[in-house]
């Protein structure tokens, strides 16, 4: 499934994993901010969320490793890669 996909079908939680700073600079209409470096301090808050998440980042990079570590807790995520990818596809979402 793709991104796109992935958003339209699934209703994810969208978590940038930026730091707050770059967060506040501009990002998904209704993401959340963990920064990568608080993520294994908050896994049972990810875990608790009722739907499944995609992550997100600058490049992709933070958000593959983010990826990979939710994955490793058992926690349903895709990596969404650059933020504005993901908010491209948020913003055509079928309400």
């Amino acid at each position: 499934m793709s991104l796109e996909e992935f958003i339209q079908n699934e209703n994810p939680t969208i978590i940038d994993v930026r730091s707050t700073i770059e967060f506040q600079g501009g990002h998904v209409a209704g993401s959340i901010n963990i920064p990568v470096t608080e993520l294994p301090g908050r896994v049972d808050e990810i875990k608790s969320l009722d739907t499944p998440v995609v992550l997100c980042c600058a490049s992709g990079a933070r958000s593959g490793m983010a990826s990979q570590f939710l994955s490793q807790q058992g926690i349903e995520c895709y990596n969404g890669g650059p933020w504005m990818n993901v908010n491209y596809f948020q913003s055509k979402k079928v309400i």
